[in-house]
């Protein structure tokens, strides 16, 4: 990962906004304050994919756990009425 100031990102912002699109640019302040991490819009949609994915797992081990109230497949087909 780059790790540039927040100086030098102001200074040479269309020079990092290219970094990134290779690899993450960290930016810095104040010695070695994170300030924000530019990533190509690639990594961060897949990212967020994986975080939503991670979400979905996580929900659907809870909605197993507590089943609630269960219909048969008789009764169903009754409701739907099929």
């Amino acid at each position: 990962m780059t790790s540039v100031t927040l100086s030098q990102f102001r200074n040479n912002q269309s020079d990092y906004i290219a970094a990134a699109q290779r690899e993450p640019v960290e930016i810095t302040s104040r010695g070695a304050t994170r300030r924000a991490v530019l990533v190509s819009p690639d990594l961060f949609d897949r990212a967020m994919a994986a975080l939503e994915d991670q979400e979905d797992i996580r929900a659907a081990a809870d909605a197993r756990k507590d089943p609630g109230p269960t219909v048969s497949h008789e009764e169903l087909i009754a409701e739907l009425g099929l």
